[in-house]
């Protein structure tokens, strides 16, 4: 039988689209999902604070945290390595942990507005990509968010934002009288923390990271070592976010030991 060369070219882009689809199939996102949707009535459910515990573990979701803001799902038949995935939401690209069984769960808060979010496995061969309109029941969106993730397992970094009225917001006062607020402390690795400012006042901001602490191994001696003494710090800061005037800023800080307190950013807004 011989085919008419728009059906030739219909199946060979069926081809070329079949590796694609395969590879979607592959990655399973619970959460969020696409289309349109309402945050919890006044951030019911949604708890963007994990429990503290030094040696570090493995990142964990609070029991009962709303599907609103949370990224859970599974890469499929992924294969068992000690490397994250990527989690890219908003154009933010960042680590994300994967357990043995190839399942991800973490808190997340979404701006209003358009989002999106994509899950990559390891080796980047498996993603999936979804895309939804978030509105939170009349809150005022974020004219300015920053983002602090970092390269390594079972270590916690933490974000800290110097406001222009002195302002002081961090993991141990994470909302000011301001209106900025640390929506999420990540404390078992890779982040991300996110701080929020839906009404930023005029002037300059100071973005600081801190070497909190890490996970530890011992030797046969019983020493205790830090598994990973140097990790990377990824910085990101959005103005208006979603809109027009958006502006995005990504910095990459090394930071070599536990204790560590670095300025990555000075800036003025707007």
């Amino acid at each position: 039988m011989k085919l008419r060369y728009p059906q030739v070219l219909l199946f060979l882009l069926s081809l070329t689209a079949l590796p694609w689809a395969m590879a979607a199939d592959s990655v399973k996102l619970d959460t969020p999902a696409g289309g349109w949707r309402t945050g919890t009535p006044e951030g019911e459910g949604e708890s963007f604070r994990q429990t503290v515990n030094y040696p570090a573990s493995s990142v964990n979701t609070p029991t009962g945290q709303a599907n609103t803001a949370r990224i859970s799902g599974q890469i499929k038949a992924t294969a068992k390595s000690a490397e994250p995935g990527r989690l890219i939401v908003n154009g933010v690209s960042m680590p994300l942990k994967i357990d043995p069984a190839g399942r991800f769960d973490r808190p997340f808060s979404f701006p209003n507005g358009s989002n999106s979010v994509e899950v990559r496995s390891p080796d980047g061969q498996q993603r999936h990509r979804t895309q939804f309109l978030n509105s939170s029941g009349g809150a005022t969106p974020a004219k300015l968010r920053v983002l602090l993730s970092w390269d390594s397992d079972n270590t916690d970094l933490d974000l800290h934002l110097i406001t222009p009225d002195g302002a002081h917001i961090w993991y141990g006062d994470r909302v000011a009288p301001n209106g900025a607020a640390l929506d999420v402390d990540v404390t078992t690795g890779y982040g991300p923390e996110i701080f929020a400012m839906p009404a930023p006042i005029k002037g300059q901001y100071l973005v600081y990271v801190n070497y909190f602490g890490g996970g530890y191994s011992s030797d046969e001696e019983g020493q205790e070592d830090a598994v990973q003494a140097l990790t990377t710090a990824q910085v990101t800061v959005i103005t208006e976010e979603g809109t027009p005037s958006e502006k995005m800023e990504t910095f990459l800080v090394p930071m070599r030991a536990v204790g560590e307190l670095t300025l990555v950013k000075s800036f003025s807004y707007p």
